[in-house]
């Protein structure tokens, strides 16, 4: 169990919160703190959901083959279609980020020289074939762990010497009452939830693991809890050390001027280089990711063969489908923000949760397996109130994140009955477990 924990850990990685805290300062009125723990409950249920299906279909790991297998065939294809946005948008996040951090770095280059180079390298390695290993994933969270105890450090250090006990302990970050507003902490918590994102690749290794019905549920429930207690502890401490949201010189990347108060240029700039490395790893493997789920597509004629579907002969790479991928994330790190494209990902991912915990329910409690003895707690009651908790931080999405998301799944449910004739016919299979 433990070494899928560490996976886990590994997928989310330690500065999770990072790129979300100066935003969702704002948002929740400086209770960052609360919103992630908030958002901890609702990621923790749902990943219990995720555990157990993935012990009944351990060959799959994705909401798109939990839900087709075990609600209904067509609700699967508009959460595999969901899921194509998400996918989509991890290089758009990795490009538009590490492009902010470098500007904070050297911010006489203006950012789309930045957006472009990035663009260029992670395009580069793509085409020859590289890709992120799991033990090049280990030593960077090796790394970064240093990086986030050294902040750790330094900023109990800080507020010990600045204000004493006082400053280091306080319900502040949690509950202020001068500022405190429920629908503005529903609004941060929609943002916080990107936090976990990628808890559920620990279910891709349910074939590989002793006693999956057991161990995959809790080891996914430990990754979110684990995650969310060390990310609580991040951001409660930049909340202390920089109390005003509002003096912030760039929200997205607000954190780093946590860590250059607490530990001057070095630690600003190891949190710097760190966040960058993190984000071209996330987006060197996010495009070839999408470039292969593309190509799965084209190939079952899911999208047009002759142009999805073919591989380079000598490197076996989709090329051209990396060139599309490279020009719409392109076009979109120049016409979107982080904020905006962090939402409508969470906008794909929530869907998904909530499908997977009613898949859930469906599974074990309204048309349980034979052997299978119904329990009200873990069969009803906690996927039950992962999903409502789930669709709460759903609807709690800005609005431009929900309209943006509903054209796109519109045009999914669209393109759904145009290749099912009308929902007469199954649909079409995606393979989501290449990538």
């Amino acid at each position: 169990m433990w070494d899928l924990v560490f996976y886990g850990i590994v997928l989310i990685q330690p500065i999770a919160p990072v790129g979300i805290f100066g935003i969702a300062q704002k948002l929740s009125y400086g209770h960052v703190s609360t919103a992630v723990l908030a958002a901890m409950g609702a990621m923790m249920l749902t990943a219990f959901s995720y555990g157990r299906m993935a012990a009944v279909y351990p060959s799959a790991g994705s909401a798109y083959t939990y839900v087709s297998r075990g609600l209904n065939s067509y609700l699967g294809s508009l959460i595999g279609w969901a899921m194509v946005l998400d996918y989509l948008l991890i290089p758009i996040i990795n490009v538009i980020y590490p492009a902010l951090t470098f500007q904070r770095l050297l911010p006489s280059v203006p950012f789309v020289v930045w957006a472009v180079l990035i663009l260029a390298f992670i395009l580069i390695l793509n085409l020859r074939g590289v890709q992120v290993t799991a033990r090049a994933n280990e030593i960077l969270l090796f790394i970064v762990s240093i990086v986030v105890v050294v902040f750790f450090i330094a900023a109990v250090r800080y507020l010990l010497h600045d204000e004493g006990f006082g400053g280091l302990v306080s319900a502040r970050p949690f509950y202020d009452p001068a500022t405190f507003n429920f629908g503005a902490l529903r609004t941060a918590t929609s943002l916080a939830a990107l936090t976990y994102i990628g808890f559920d690749g620990v279910t891709t290794l349910a074939e590989e693991v002793e006693n999956p019905t057991r161990t995959v549920p809790m080891a996914t429930v430990l990754v979110c809890l684990i995650c969310g207690i060390l990310s609580t502890l991040e951001v409660y401490l930049g909340a202390r050390v920089w109390p005003d949201y509002q003096t912030f010189p760039n929200l997205e990347t607000a954190f780093i001027d946590v860590c250059r108060r607490v530990g001057g240029a070095a630690l600003f700039q190891a949190m710097a280089v760190i966040l960058i490395i993190a984000c071209l790893g996330t987006g060197l493997a996010g495009i070839a990711g999408l470039a292969r789920l593309l190509y799965g597509m084209g190939r079952d004629n899911l999208l047009p063969k002759r142009f999805f579907g073919r591989l380079d002969s000598k490197r076996g790479i989709p090329v051209f489908n990396v060139l599309v991928i490279g020009i719409i994330t392109l076009i979109a790190s120049m016409l979107i923000s982080y904020e905006r494209a962090a939402e409508l990902l969470n906008f794909g991912a929530f869907l998904a949760f909530m499908g997977v915990n009613l898949t859930c329910i469906q599974q074990f409690f309204i048309r349980p397996p034979a052997g299978h003895a119904r329990k009200l707690m873990g069969d009803l009651i906690l996927p039950g109130l992962g999903f409502l908790f789930c669709l709460a931080i759903f609807w709690s999405l800005p609005a431009p994140a929900k309209w943006a998301g509903g054209v796109w799944f519109a045009a999914g449910i669209a393109y759904a009955a145009i290749r099912t004739r009308g929902f007469r016919l199954a649909p079409a299979q995606m393979d989501f477990s290449e990538h």
